[in-house]
């Protein structure tokens, strides 16, 4: 587990740096957590939305691409954990946007990563 562990944190750390150096992006928490569960990366765009991004990494495509596997079930989630994160940064009505960044580290080759901005 722990190799799956330092994939995903290797993961969530290139997409806050991407989402912070390619979009503008301000991080404001990253895997925030409370009972329910955990926010992968939540941030402010240049146009002061919130938004929640989801990370899903991966270093093959043997189970399939890293975005397929956020089912509806995780969206609902997702969209809750954001509800309480709001509640406890007192965060009033903000216009919010849910991105999903899917990064694919393949062993002893080059990164990619897919974003996909208000992907839900």
């Amino acid at each position: 587990m722990a190799a799956k562990d330092d994939l995903g944190r290797r993961g969530e750390d290139t997409a806050a740096e991407y989402l912070r150096d390619t979009h503008g992006m301000v991080v404001l928490s990253r895997n925030w957590r409370c009972r329910e569960g955990e926010l992968d990366i939540v941030l402010t765009d240049p146009e002061h939305r919130l938004v929640v991004c989801e990370v899903k990494t991966r270093s093959g495509v043997g189970f399939g691409e890293p975005a397929e596997s956020i089912t509806p079930r995780k969206v609902r989630r997702i969209r809750r954990l954001a509800r309480a994160w709001m509640a406890a940064h007192h965060v009033g009505w903000v216009e919010l946007r849910f991105d999903v960044v899917a990064v694919l580290m393949p062993p002893g080759r080059e990164t990619t990563i897919a974003y996909y901005p208000a992907a839900f």
